[in-house]
C-alpha cells in the first residue's frame, strides 16, 4: 500500500479503554462484560489492521486489579466479551496483554516497555521494529516514542503532552492514516 506508515506485516499495539471500547468514567474501571462497548469505528479499523495485514496487540494498564476493584476474573470476562463483540463485526486481536500493577511497581506499567517486549517474546510474528502505537492518552504516545514507534494519539493533546507522529479523532481514522488510506 502506497504511502503506509504500518507496513504490512508490522504490529500494531492498541489502547484498550477509549480506543477500542467506551471507557469508564473518570476515577471507575470496566469491570463487567456487559459494561463493555465498542466505540464507533472501532470494529471496522481492527478489520482493516486484519486485513493490511498487521498483528493487532492490545496493551492495557488495568490499575484497577491492584487497588482492588476488580479480579483478574473480572479482566478475563471484560476481555471475552470484546473479543467477542470483535468476532461479531469479523475483526479479531492477535492478543491481549495487560499490567495489573500500581504505578511505579513494574515495567510493564505502560509508559514501560514490559507489556511490548512480552509481546514480542511470546506472540508470533510480533515484532517492535516498524511498529506503531494507538491511543487516547498521553501515556500510550509517550510509550510508543520510548520504543521508537510510529505513534498516533486519539483526540487532542494536552499542553506538555508528548508528541504524537498523527493526532486522529477516532481508532478507525488512525488505521487509515496507518494503512495510507487517507
Amino acid at each position: 500500500m502506497s504511502g503506509a506508515r504500518l507496513a504490512p506485516g508490522r504490529t500494531a499495539f492498541l489502547d484498550r479503554d477509549g480506543t477500542i471500547n467506551a471507557g469508564a468514567a473518570a476515577g471507575k474501571y470496566i469491570v463487567a462484560a456487559d459494561e463493555v462497548r465498542l466505540l464507533p469505528g472501532a470494529a471496522e479499523a481492527i478489520r482493516l489492521l486484519n486485513r493490511h495485514p498487521a498483528k493487532v496487540v492490545v496493551v492495557t494498564n488495568q490499575r484497577g486489579i491492584a487497588l482492588g476493584r476488580m479480579s483478574e476474573g473480572n479482566l478475563a470476562a471484560v476481555n471475552a466479551r470484546l473479543l467477542e463483540l470483535l468476532a461479531a463485526a469479523g475483526a479479531r486481536l492477535d492478543a491481549i496483554l495487560h499490567c495489573p500493577h500500581e504505578s511505579g511497581e513494574c515495567d510493564c506499567r505502560k509508559p514501560g516497555p514490559g507489556m511490548f517486549e512480552r509481546a514480542g517474546r511470546e506472540v508470533p510474528g510480533v515484532a517492535l521494529a516498524g511498529a506503531a502505537m494507538v491511543g487516547d492518552a498521553a501515556i500510550d504516545v509517550e510509550a510508543g516514542n520510548r520504543l521508537g514507534l510510529t505513534t498516533v494519539r486519539l483526540g487532542p493533546s494536552a499542553p506538555g503532552d508528548p508528541a504524537a507522529d498523527y493526532e486522529a479523532a477516532d481508532l478507525l481514522a488512525a488505521v487509515r492514516w496507518l494503512s495510507g488510506l487517507s
